[in-house]
């Protein structure tokens, strides 16, 4: 009897002790909560208006989600002018936040603060990030279904990375894709010319066929392999881009991924199903160039040989070499930013030239001079001035991402502002860009002659160009981007003069990159 009391005693200790654990790892999980969601944030915001910062006051969770929700919407509900003058309906809520607060204003991405930074100096500052600083901030769990890489990793992995990635965009790999990028540009222009019929012109909407393009551009040159055979794996990268977009445009919820929603289940889906792609044409190369079989000019060649000859060299150490799984992620995020950035390049550049037909007439003159009709050369694409100033002064108009973001780690001054650590840095590229202030009355006016003399002295007095970033994050693959760029817009003009289609919209909006919303309708005519 005393020993069952004891039992039951003890028990009833161990039960309360318990629940009391319980009770206290949910008073810290609250206590938390509340830090992320509402004293950290108030904390925060005090630090920045007692400097002069202006810019909207916090709302609880949400912060300027649901009201930049409502601006895009309003934005896209309706179509714009044939103008340039594309920041108001592109970017809503920074448009208002500058107009209204100046630039630099304070709005917030849920409960954190974004701050905008539209100083060019201080832009190179935060990208040159010389002494580690400011680092790009960390995906959301969702977004990093898409793809990280090179693009997402920091320190010492990124340090790697570039170095295993750097050899397959040096010059010499360069001049040995260009094949592969004029195979593919006479495969698209001789579709072109099939379905010009009887009326003498052929309308189409060009945006999906520049994808279609760049996208088998990317298989041929990064994977050695056709378009057909990656098309399973582009269809997947812009379905899981859409269901990301949809994730970043809300406040992230710890833990609610794992729920089993309908979404979160497609989104894994296509997770696994990408993966498992990818390390199908992995292990095939891998086993191909262990057998002296294949050729390793192309970026997975580069990624594998470099890996067999660490492993040669030093083992199994993971300190320099890259993991299979790293060489997927690699893989996935060259297959959906190599795509996007050149088709959307091409996509607008053909917009604009068919709303400026002058230009399009000179820069065909000297495509014609430089090469006839015969297929491009490098030498020849690198003498290209107005076709370079064209690309140029619509990387400036209509830049791919139209923002950059850094994130302060600790407490830093930039400027005369000094930030507290967990403040966003917004990098407002397509304001910088379009700065009257900066680019003249005719900021947002297409003018490629501003770029007569390079990009050094296009600006007054600034270097203010930041269509691939700044400093040692400089896209890697920008002059792949920009000779790619070259090529398809020579063939292009060397056999069609193109206008708008009457059925175009134009409406430009923010996606991943900057896309044109309801299509790019142009007609194609024999030149």
């Amino acid at each position: 009897m005393v020993e069952a009391a004891m039992w039951r005693g003890t028990a009833e200790t161990l039960w309360r002790i318990g629940w009391g654990v319980v009770g206290l790892l949910l008073v810290l999980r609250a206590w938390r909560g509340l830090e992320w969601v509402w004293w950290r944030p108030k904390r925060l915001e005090r630090a920045l208006r007692g400097q002069g910062l202006r810019g909207s006051r916090y709302r609880f969770l949400h912060g300027d989600l649901k009201e930049t929700a409502r601006l895009n919407k309003e934005a896209r509900s309706k179509p714009m002018p044939f103008s340039h003058d594309i920041v108001p309906r592109v970017s809503p809520i920074f448009h208002r936040a500058i107009k209204e607060n100046g630039k630099i204003s304070i709005t917030w991405l849920g409960p954190v603060p974004r701050v905008t930074i539209m100083n060019p100096e201080l832009v190179r500052e935060v990208l040159s990030n010389k002494f580690g600083h400011f680092t790009k901030p960390k995906l959301n769990p969702l977004g990093q279904l898409l793809a990280r890489g090179l693009a997402d990793y920091e320190g010492e992995q990124w340090a790697k990375h570039r170095r295993i990635l750097n050899p397959a965009f040096h010059l010499e790999k360069l001049k040995r894709m260009l094949p592969a990028f004029s195979a593919c540009c006479g495969e698209l222009v001789s579709r072109w010319e099939k379905s010009i019929g009887s009326l003498g012109y052929y309308e189409l909407d060009v945006w999906p066929e520049l994808q279609n393009f760049t996208g088998d551009v990317i298989s041929r040159t990064a994977f050695g392999s056709s378009y057909a055979e990656g098309r399973r794996i582009f269809q997947l990268q812009a379905e899981q881009a859409e269901l990301v977009i949809k994730a970043v445009q809300t406040v992230y919820i710890p833990g609610y991924r794992f729920l089993p929603t309908p979404i979160n289940n497609r989104r894994k889906e296509i997770y696994r199903e990408v993966r498992a792609l990818l390390r199908g044409i992995i292990e095939k190369r891998e086993k191909a160039i262990k057998l002296g079989e294949a050729s390793n000019d192309d970026l997975l060649g580069v990624m594998i040989e470099y890996n067999l000859k660490h492993f040669q060299e030093h083992g199994n150490s993971k300190n320099t070499g890259m993991t299979t799984e790293e060489v997927i992620e690699e893989c996935k995020l060259f297959y959906f930013a190599g795509q996007e950035t050149t088709s959307v390049l091409l996509t607008w550049t053909m917009i604009v030239l068919s709303m400026h037909p002058s230009w399009q007439v000179r820069a065909r003159e000297e495509v014609l001079e430089l090469f006839g009709k015969n297929r491009p050369d490098y030498d020849g694409l690198n003498r290209l001035k107005i076709v370079t100033m064209i690309l140029y002064e619509v990387l400036r108009l209509y830049p791919p991402v139209i923002l950059l973001n850094r994130i302060t780690y600790k407490t830093m001054k930039l400027g005369d502002i000094t930030y507290p650590a967990g403040v966003l840095l917004t990098l407002p590229v397509i304001f910088i860009h379009h700065d009257p202030e900066i680019w003249g009355k005719d900021a947002s006016e297409f003018n490629p002659e501003r770029f007569a003399e390079g990009i050094s002295k296009a600006s007054k007095g600034q270097l203010a160009f930041f269509p691939f970033g700044w400093g040692p994050r400089t896209c890697i693959g920008q002059s792949f981007a920009l000779l790619e760029a070259k090529m398809g817009l020579s063939m292009i003009l060397q056999h069609y003069s193109f206008e708008l289609s009457p059925s175009y919209v134009h409406a430009p909006y923010a996606a991943i990159t900057l896309q044109p919303q309801h299509g790019a309708q142009i007609r194609l005519r024999r030149v």
